[in-house]
């Protein structure tokens, strides 16, 4: 059985369908509570090659936080500092991420996960 990680908060619909998903393919969950321990740089750097997707891509524009701090997507910003803000405003991550061993993928659908399987 595979091992999955969810990048998960439980106050949205879309990453509750896909915990239910992966409950229905592996009893092996890691759950990262991502909202409660953000992930480091590091961290997202690895997730986002994983998901072969560059930061400004799972960027959550209809954020507060995001209109908050002035951000829009077509910023001259380096994928090192969009890296930066990710990480200090975790809100801003798209979610849930589903990483099974060297892949990743975004539960939007929710149903998008089960090719992971």
């Amino acid at each position: 059985m595979k091992q999955a990680t969810i990048y998960h908060n439980t106050r949205c619909s879309k990453s509750r369908e896909t915990m239910e998903i992966l409950e229905s393919q592996t009893n092996q969950i890691e759950t990262v509570f991502y909202l409660e321990t953000p992930p480091s740089v590091e961290a997202l750097d690895v997730l986002l090659q994983k998901l072969a997707l560059e930061p400004v891509e799972v960027i959550r524009t209809g954020e507060a936080v995001f209109k908050e701090l002035g951000l829009t997507k077509d910023m001259n910003k380096t994928r090192a500092e969009w890296l930066v803000i990710m990480a200090e405003n975790p809100i801003l991550i798209e979610r849930p991420i589903v990483v099974v061993g060297d892949k990743a993928i975004i539960g939007r659908p929710p149903k998008k996960v089960l090719s992971l399987f």
